[in-house]
């Protein structure tokens, strides 16, 4: 009976403490950028896929971080459509607005130049069949309603979007702006 209780009472600390490593997590992020003063269009994302995490930045501050997902091969980088890979480099949001099944949708300009390079890249080196197609439409959304523990135990379930909390998706959306900038590293 202990042990059960031991392994509840740790699981319970785990729960309420498993993001701490995530900066300013526990604070508002409008409140934090009032605070700081901090001009709305120097505001960019920045998105680590080896640490799980969401950066809102500005300039080289880090303003506040989120634990994300990705899409079920979060290693790689996305060279075409139905590999269920992130991609990685330089984005701009096309646009946002909401979404049936995810809350928010902030849609990138997945493929871009860059991505395009990449993608015929791997078609010359034999990476990926020459009929291969790129895919698109990617972006960074919510979770089905209910299924906050896909973040809080890094299940990577989309196609190769970038998912956060509904609670954390809500809180950032309001300061995307449309041409925002979002990096995506390995």
């Amino acid at each position: 009976m202990k042990l059960l209780i031991y392994i509840l009472l740790s699981f319970i600390y785990l729960a309420n403490n498993q993001f701490n490593d995530y900066k300013n997590y526990n604070y508002e992020l409008k409140a934090l950028i009032d605070s700081l003063n901090i001009e709305a269009s120097s505001i960019y994302l920045f998105v680590d896929k080896s640490d799980y995490k969401l950066s809102v930045m500005s300039d080289s501050v880090i303003i506040k971080e989120y634990p994300v997902v990705f899409g079920g091969n979060p290693t790689d980088d996305k060279l075409q459509q139905g590999d269920e890979c992130t991609p990685e480099g330089s984005f701009k949001v096309i646009t946002k607005y909401p979404h049936k099944s995810w809350t928010y949708f902030i849609w990138f300009d997945y493929p871009n130049n860059g991505s395009w390079k990449k993608h015929n890249k791997a078609k010359a080196e034999g990476k990926i069949t020459q009929n291969a197609k790129i895919g698109g439409e990617l972006g960074i959304h919510g979770v089905p309603e209910g299924f906050d523990s896909a973040i809080n135990l890094k299940t990577n379930w989309t196609l190769g979007c970038i998912s956060l909390k509904n609670k954390d998706i809500k809180e950032i959306y309001p300061i995307i702006r449309k041409e925002m900038l979002i990096f995506i590293q390995k």
